[in-house]
């Protein structure tokens, strides 16, 4: 791929109103994107309203009854041109995401780059290969993060 049809997808990205989009449709444009144009697009103000508006999606794509009396802090580190920090707390049926890191202990910690989180958080990967091929690393309590697709609706492409 030339430089230019990978620029006019960054460019065609950076107008796109993200919170118009539906889970399903963000899920086919990722499974669309090579390895190569998510790292054209992870990059910059691009990069962090992708990430912002993933991990904004989280507390609705929350699925509470599957959760049940699930306490638990999740911090996921996505890696890239910079690493990005966010956690998810849940507890008492409810989800709440903050950026950053805080003082508190995670029960799990995920770390995968740019290319893995977007396959997952769109449906299109699956953690356990990416956890088996080192590509998703995993700190703390490895059977909660085995089970926290379970927790969120996750679009399917």
């Amino acid at each position: 791929m030339d430089g230019t049809s990978s620029g006019k997808l960054t460019d065609d990205l950076a107008r796109l109103d993200f919170a118009a989009v539906a889970p399903e449709e963000f899920a086919r444009i990722v499974k669309g994107l090579s390895a190569q144009q998510i790292a054209e697009v992870m990059r910059g103000e691009l990069r962090t309203r992708i990430l912002g508006e993933v991990f904004g999606r989280m507390k609705q794509q929350f699925r509470p009854q599957a959760a049940g009396g699930l306490t638990a802090l999740i911090r996921w580190k996505v890696t890239g041109e910079s690493d990005a920090v966010y956690e998810t707390a849940i507890a008492d049926g409810a989800c709440e995401v903050t950026p950053g890191r805080s003082g508190a202990e995670p029960r799990t910690t995920l770390v995968m780059g740019d290319a893995e989180f977007l396959k997952l958080v769109s449906g299109n990967g699956n953690p356990v290969t990416m956890f088996m091929m080192r590509k998703l690393k995993v700190a703390g309590d490895v059977g909660l993060a085995s089970g926290l697709t379970r927790y969120f609706d996750i679009p399917k492409a």
